[in-house]
């Protein structure tokens, strides 16, 4: 156990350092060495990276890999991922390779609304408070437009006020619901300051309004926030074909193929335990994407997981039909991102993988990351309802176990040519390379 310290935040960042290290690792250098092998050797860089977030003491790599041949409404696409889980590049290129020859995703912005709210206490009639809106409506809508003008003028900005009556749930609760158009941001910064300023003006205007009493206008401002629940924010990616051009998979016909996957998402569809592990294995392609682009991919999973519980129940996000001799497979999710703002005009990596995708507007992004997403899941399930998941899982982890193990580049080689035509598992590998080395696999097993 270490003390608690007083003004940390206030130490450079050596200092910081090695107060971890002097009160957390008892002052094992070999920390020092660590953390600073991951420091960036460009100083202008790694200030800039130190200034992202606070108590920065070192970076924290996950790779970057690429899927390649993502064919996105006849545009051909390479998409950046970041992400730390093997097999998820892997899958997500060998689906784009799968729909390439099959007249790739298409893509469809559904909407791109996006919502506020200023939460507040009101202790007076709700006739008085909704007659006041009615009146006021464009007065608060016009008391934003010096934060606004920028944003109208590349046609976005505050799109509608509603007052929403909550009382029914919590006493004497009311919202105003403010909805917004934020082009090419994400809009996080923009839509927080609008609501500050709606909260506001609604105290100044209810404070000098003579049709309330003096205890109607001590109104309580609770809260004025963004939702990351953007239901009107929503786009869908698809593919299809005919069943004929469905593949063999693994012995399986085109026809018999279909109908698993066809019975595979609608298990996820009614089982949530089923849909959770289903819809993380979407996120891992969402969020690799979001990740790289320099978008806020909890946001984005909080959006998708409530999207998928609207029914009143946990679901899948991706839909399928074998119809007409047709085999469909969609998915529609709410995805708020942006391509200008934030990140995206200052992490290096972020601005590589925006130019790797040409620049894309921020519609283009959500057809991009709903694909990515689409593309993961059709290529788990077609993994699990032939071969089963394993099989490619494994083959993949392979490596981060030789990893561990220390393996060299030469003993990598034979592995993976050993376990080509076999299963893999942490055991066996072990036990192999127990062999290879000449070790005894109990004595090395207890290490």
């Amino acid at each position: 156990m270490h003390t608690p310290i007083k003004g940390f935040s206030k130490l450079t960042q050596k200092g910081k350092t090695e107060w971890i290290v002097d009160e957390i690792f008892n002052g094992d250098q070999s920390i020092v060495d660590l953390l600073e092998s991951y420091l960036h050797p460009d100083e202008s860089i790694q200030k800039l990276h130190n200034e992202f977030i606070e108590n920065t003491i070192t970076n924290y790599y996950l790779p970057l890999g690429v899927a390649p041949n993502f064919l996105i409404n006849d545009t051909l696409y390479t998409i950046p991922m970041a992400i730390e889980e093997s097999s998820v590049v892997a899958a997500a290129a060998k689906a784009a390779q799968f729909w390439l020859k099959r007249g790739g995703f298409k893509t469809t912005i559904l909407g791109t609304e996006k919502i506020g709210h200023v939460h507040f206490i009101f202790s007076g009639e709700s006739k008085k408070l909704e007659s006041f809106f009615a009146e006021n409506k464009k007065t608060l809508i016009n008391s934003t437009d010096d934060i606004t003008a920028n944003m109208r003028a590349r046609g976005g900005g505050i799109t509608d006020i509603r007052l929403v009556n909550k009382t029914q749930d919590l006493e004497d609760y009311y919202q105003l619901d403010v909805r917004f158009q934020t082009c090419d941001s994400m809009g996080a910064n923009f839509i927080n300051s609008c609501l500050e300023r709606l909260a506001e003006t609604l105290t100044g205007l209810i404070d000098g309004d003579n049709r309330f009493t003096d205890s109607e206008k001590q109104v309580q401002i609770v809260m004025r926030i963004l939702s990351n629940y953007t239901p009107n924010c929503l786009v869908r990616a698809e593919v299809s074909c005919p069943i004929s051009e469905l593949s063999e998979e693994e012995g399986v016909s085109a026809k018999e193929f279909a109908e698993k996957f066809y019975r595979a998402v609608r298990i996820a569809e009614i089982e949530p335990y089923r849909a959770t592990t289903h819809n993380k294995g979407i996120f891992n392609g969402i969020d690799a994407v979001v990740l790289a682009t320099g978008n806020d991919f909890r946001a984005v999973e909080a959006a998708g997981h409530t999207h998928a519980s609207r029914n009143g129940k946990y679901e899948s996000l991706t839909h399928c039909s074998v119809e007409n001799d047709t085999f469909r497979f969609w998915i529609e999710i709410p995805l708020s991102v942006g391509v200008v703002g934030g990140l995206t005009a200052l992490h290096p990596m972020v601005k590589f993988a925006h130019k790797m995708l040409g620049n894309p507007s921020a519609e283009q992004l959500m057809g991009i990351i709903a694909a990515s997403g689409l593309a993961q899941n059709f290529a788990a399930l077609r993994a699990l309802v032939t071969s089963g998941i394993q099989k490619g899982h494994m083959k993949m982890h392979l490596l981060n176990i030789l990893n561990q193990l220390e393996a060299t580049d030469e003993e990598k080689q034979a592995f993976v040519e050993y376990f080509k035509d076999k299963t893999v598992s942490h055991n066996a590998v072990v036990r192999k390379f127990c062999e290879m080395r000449g070790i005894q696999y109990e004595s090395f097993a207890k290490k």
